[in-house]
């Protein structure tokens, strides 16, 4: 009797923007793919359907990061694993909180902007090294992979963007220091923190609505949509997905989809 084999792949904030078209773009009949979002997804249901392609949907709060983790690596530590040719954990969710000087910032936006955008991420990848380290050590021989979708603002500081710059920064040293704890494993799993440009997303649009006021860069992501150099969510989806295939993943911890 043969056993079907499937690559697994874990995407949060899949039901709108890149996040989404990521989701779309890599249901096959030969992977698994697991959503954890605030809300699931009813078209990525239905093309699944339409594929025949395995889809599991959780409507997960990040926010809640302990229940998050467990969730996940209990999820996780159940899996046969004669039935996985690989595991990959894609951190997409993101929140971006009132736009303006961190003192404007309402203290329960602040907590859930660095909760969602740095604590979950630093949990989930916890919980997935934890179980498929497990794996490992019971013979499991697929590859192990992290990613990270930073942001050209974890790398350079912007006014009224604190909570945002601050957790796609940490999101991009953990992952270095991560990276050099797998390093030292054999058969370690591999990270990157990759920003993945300028795209047409509701987050974008949240920046260009944003008080010129209290947002002195606004005119930059207004002269961005005008001059035509936004990615669409699909584009930007492929690029992302496409270095994830790369040979070289993970030989450079911390990079950027337009290098």
């Amino acid at each position: 009797m043969t056993t079907t084999t499937r690559h697994l792949t874990i995407l949060t904030g899949a039901s709108r923007g890149m996040g989404l078209a990521m989701a779309m773009q890599l249901l096959a009949p030969d992977r698994h793919l697991l959503c954890i979002s605030r809300r699931a997804s009813d078209e990525l249901a239905e093309q699944a359907s339409k594929k025949s392609a395995p889809l599991t949907q959780w409507t997960q709060d990040l926010a809640d990061t302990t229940g998050s983790r467990q969730r996940l690596q209990a999820w996780l530590e159940g899996l046969d694993t004669k039935t996985l040719k690989s595991a990959t954990l894609i951190n997409n969710a993101g929140v971006i909180p009132r736009i303006g000087p961190l003192d404007d910032c309402p203290p329960e936006d602040l907590a859930n902007a660095l909760r969602v955008g740095l604590e979950a991420p630093m949990q989930l990848t916890a919980a997935f090294l934890h179980a498929t380290g497990a794996w490992v050590d019971g013979g499991w021989r697929g590859p192990r992979k992290v990613l990270n979708i930073s942001s050209g603002l974890g790398r350079n500081a912007m006014a009224a963007q604190a909570p945002y710059c601050a957790a796609k920064a940490g999101m991009d040293h953990f992952t270095r220091c991560s990276a050099l704890d797998e390093a030292q494993r054999e058969h370690g799993a591999r990270l990157v923190s990759l920003a993945p440009g300028v795209i047409d997303t509701d987050m974008q649009s949240q920046l260009r609505a944003g008080d010129p006021a209290a947002f002195p860069d606004r005119g930059r992501f207004v002269d961005l949509q005008r001059q035509g150099q936004l990615a669409s969510p699909d584009t930007a989806a492929q690029r992302v997905l496409g270095w994830l295939d790369r040979p070289d993943f993970g030989e450079k911890p911390v990079a950027d989809v337009r290098d």
